[in-house]
């Protein structure tokens, strides 16, 4: 029996309606530094009418998995699986898993425990790694959301091995090692290791709109996933874009560093106001403060919305700001 709170919407970031109904006397824009998205986004390339019009052509689905593949270092392009977003990929992976026991490394995105009891999983959290190796489904975001933390390559494929013996599966959430230590990135192992990696194009990319996300995972299990989501699992226009930005190699490294620059900034601006870092990624930090309701209620009524926790009441995450114009905003409103 599915529990009925797995089938609640869960709140997330990003809800501009939401501040509004809060804030309703805040000035606009809202400045949204609730989703940890790239502020500053790809430079979208030209889209012909044609690709609203047409159904989606086989080569340029084939030419987008074997730039995801070269980008996320995956052994072969037999390996990726191009979706509409990590949401569906989540679900699909959950259920292929017979039901049983699914611990996942929190806190974390609350997203994989809701889609985990919905395939018929019994969920707990844990919050160390061993425990992972008993369960039938494991799952861990790394980096993780939302504080950052950052588990090694070598730790989880001796879990990925335990998996293996066991029958089971484990699932690696890095949607934010775009960013992040490529080194630590599982992509490689997916053939050998008994683990499938998900990569967010959305966050780094600043184009969460677009709803694009890659699977990587052993052939057999790619071609499972492949067929679950059909023939045109990618719109015309995603494809244009997610070919043109993987394939963008000075871009990539320049946000890479422009990114590391800005968390520095971020930080420090945190740290001036007197909030506790508790951890980052270059496209967040997560501070604790006893008084966290009283700031995010203070910021937005300044038009300026961030992420707060209904679990852990102390914390906000702050992602980045955009313009220098942002960057000043929210340094004032910190400031009052």
């Amino acid at each position: 029996m599915i529990p009925p709170h797995s089938l609640a919407p869960l709140v997330h970031g990003g809800d501009l309606d939401a501040a509004r109904k809060l804030f309703p006397g805040a000035p606009e824009p809202f400045l949204d530094l609730s989703t940890a998205v790239n502020p500053h986004p790809y430079p979208i390339p030209e889209v012909w009418p044609e690709q609203f019009a047409h159904l989606p052509d086989a080569e340029s689905l084939n030419l987008l998995t074997g730039y995801a593949a070269t980008a996320y270092a995956a052994p072969s392009e037999a390996n990726v699986v191009p979706a509409p977003g990590s949401q569906i990929l989540m679900t699909l992976l959950a259920g292929l898993v017979s039901p049983g026991h699914a611990a996942i490394l929190g806190p974390t995105y609350a997203e994989h425990a809701r889609v985990a009891a919905l395939a018929g999983h019994e969920v707990t959290t844990v919050k160390e790694l061993a425990p992972l190796g008993d369960a039938d489904l494991a799952i861990v975001v790394n980096p993780n959301n939302p504080d950052g933390r950052i588990c090694g390559k070598h730790e989880l494929l001796r879990i990925a091995e335990q998996q293996r013996a066991r029958g089971g599966l484990l699932i690696v959430d890095e949607a934010f090692m775009d960013a992040g230590p490529r080194g630590e990135s599982l992509g490689l192992h997916v053939e050998d290791a008994h683990v499938v990696v998900l990569r967010s194009f959305g966050k780094f990319f600043g184009l969460a709109g677009l709803r694009l996300s890659f699977a990587l995972a052993a052939t057999e299990l790619a071609a499972r996933l492949r067929a679950s989501l059909g023939p045109w699992p990618i719109s015309g226009p995603a494809l244009t874009i997610g070919k043109a930005a993987l394939w963008d190699w000075d871009w990539i490294d320049e946000t890479r560093m422009s990114l590391g620059h800005a968390a520095v900034r971020l930080k420090k601006l945190l740290a001036d106001a007197g909030l506790e870092i508790v951890g980052y990624t270059e496209l967040f930090h997560l501070v604790r403060s006893p008084d966290a309701q009283q700031i995010f209620e203070r910021l937005g009524r300044a038009g300026i919305f961030v992420r707060r926790f209904e679990q852990e009441p102390e914390w906000l995450r702050f992602g980045l700001p955009g313009a220098e114009a942002q960057w000043l905003r929210l340094e004032t409103a910190l400031r009052a």
